[in-house]
This record gives C-alpha cells, structure tokens and sequence, in this order.
C-alpha cells in the first residue's frame, strides 16, 4: 500500500465500507419525510371528524379510523420504508454518524408542509430550522472522521436498559397526569427520546444476531425495541395532532439523534478516540439543534400554543 495512503486510512477510524451508511441514512430521511407529511394529514383529517383531542391524546377510536385514511397507511408504509434504511445504515456505521443524518427529513419536510397548506414560514423558523440542521451536520462532519464503531458489552446493554425503564416509567407518569394540558412540543420530545432508544437497541440487536449471540438479554432488547416503538409512535400521532410536520420531524430528527449519539458516546465508547476539540464541536453543535427545536416550536407559524 502507498504510504501516504496508509497515513490516511490510520487518521480516519471508520473502516471504508462503514461510509456505506451515509447515503442509506439519506435516503432513509426522505422516506422519513414523506412519511410525516402523509400522516399528518391523515392525523388532521380524523381529528376533523371527531372530538378536539387537544392536549388529551387521541383516543383508541381515533387510532382505528387512521387505519382506515389512504394518506396515513400511505405515510405509515413510507416511515416503514425509513426504517429499514435506516437499520440498515445502523448495520454498517456508528450510531454517531448516520443517525443524526436523518436532519435532511426536516428540510424537505418544511418545504413540503409551506408548499402544500400554503403557509409562509416566517424568518425565526427559518432561522430555527437552519440551526437544526446545521447543528446536526457539523455534528456528523465531525463524528464521520473521530468515531469508531465498538461491539456491545452485556453490562453496556443493561445500562441502557435500565435507563429505558425509567424514561419509559417517567413519560407514562407524566402524560397519565398531564394529559389534559400536554402541547405539540412534549409529545415530540418523548418520541424524540424514545427513538433514540429503539435505534440504539436495533444496532445492538442488529449486531448481537450477527455475532450468533441471541440469548435473554438480547431477548429483552428486543421487547423493550417494541414496547419504545409503540408509546413513541403513539407520542407521534399526538405530536401530529396538536402541530404542524415539520415540528414533529424537527424533534424526531434532532432529539432522536442527539439521544443515540449520547448513548453512543457515554455508554459505548464510540466517541473514544475523538480529540478534545471534537467533543467540544459535539456539545456546541448539539446544543445549537436542540435549541433550533424549541425556537420552531415557539416561533412556527402553525404551531398550537
């Protein structure tokens, strides 16, 4: 091998093939969007024909006539398209990496959602968005050349599901409380979470299946992977219900990530070999798209306060 050549693979940990994950994520992020976009109006519409379900949930005879709107099995079948790629983009990259690539998702969802209900977003949303996306991409510029992708430990896996347990403990409490008085903001946030959770756990699962070590504990990452997919997708559903697409898409594409990559970080090491600079451009660009979450949903035009 050339040298120069050799020099260059050794300051770049990810092996060539992991890159692969960068344009399945991608093009996972425009299944993502279009997904949004058609359940949401399948979302609106139901809510139309039925009791206002502000700030209470939708109610289980809300959730069967979704089942029954062409737009939201339509949308249903799209996020179902962006899972797989993105499990598959997890199946080859760090979560650090791919996962926050999926900040795409807002952009064509906001243009989509301005074109088709003919609302103008005004300059604080755009500004709002412009910081998430920004963020998130600075954030993944960064990790694609520092992160490295480690196997799972079993004492690794417990940790991430005791801390499942009890975020999953603490959103069931609160919306059993709150539920009358929840907005948009929160149910895109829970969900936010508890993505983050389900991708971190579909790479675990996805590599211990690899590995041949599929036993109890890799059992229960599976069960806790079903029931954070359910109470996220039901979060989401709110979410739609009480604002706008690409709110929902902001906080499942900024919070989702910035979850994964934390677990990824903290809990599995793979931000290890990253230089001290690299963990402060990861905290200032985490902070920036976060914080562009909770502008959009301050400022954006269509947003229930």
């Amino acid at each position: 091998m050339d040298p120069d050549l050799s020099e260059l693979t050794e300051l770049i940990p990810l092996d060539p093939t992991q890159f692969i994950g960068i344009p399945l994520a991608l093009i996972g992020a425009v299944f993502l969007s279009l997904g949004a976009q058609f359940q949401h109006r399948g979302v609106v519409k139901v809510e139309a024909q039925t009791v206002d379900t502000l700030g209470k949930g939708l109610n289980g005879r809300q959730l069967a006539l979704l089942l029954a709107r062409p737009s939201w099995v339509l949308g249903t079948l799209m996020l179902g398209l962006a899972i797989v790629f993105q499990l598959a983009s997890l199946y080859f990259a760090p979560i650090i990496v791919v996962q926050p690539l999926g900040a795409l998702a807002l952009v064509i969802t906001s243009i989509l959602n301005s074109r088709i209900n003919h609302v103008q977003l005004n300059s604080k949303s755009i500004t709002a968005i412009v910081m998430c996306v920004g963020g998130v991409f600075l954030f993944v510029g960064v990790a694609a050349f520092t992160a490295v992708d480690r196997p799972v430990t079993a004492r690794q896996l417990i940790i991430i599901l005791v801390v499942l347990a009890v975020v999953l403990a603490v959103a069931a409490v609160t919306f059993a409380l709150y539920r009358r008085r929840i907005r948009a903001v929160f149910y895109v946030i829970m969900a936010g979470v508890l993505y983050g959770f389900v991708a971190t756990l579909a790479k675990v699962v996805l590599g211990r299946i690899e590995q041949g070590d599929f036993e109890w504990l890799t059992l229960t990452c599976v069960l806790a992977l079903l029931l954070a997919t359910a109470l996220g997708a039901y979060f989401v559903q709110n979410a739609y219900a009480s604002g706008p697409p690409d709110l929902v898409i902001a906080g499942l594409t900024v919070v989702d990530p910035m979850v994964a990559v934390l677990i990824g970080i903290i809990v599995l090491g793979e931000a290890s070999q990253a230089p001290l600079w690299a963990n402060i451009v990861f905290a200032v660009s985490g902070a920036i798209a976060v914080w562009g979450v909770f502008l959009l949903a301050k400022n954006h035009p269509q947003t229930r306060l």
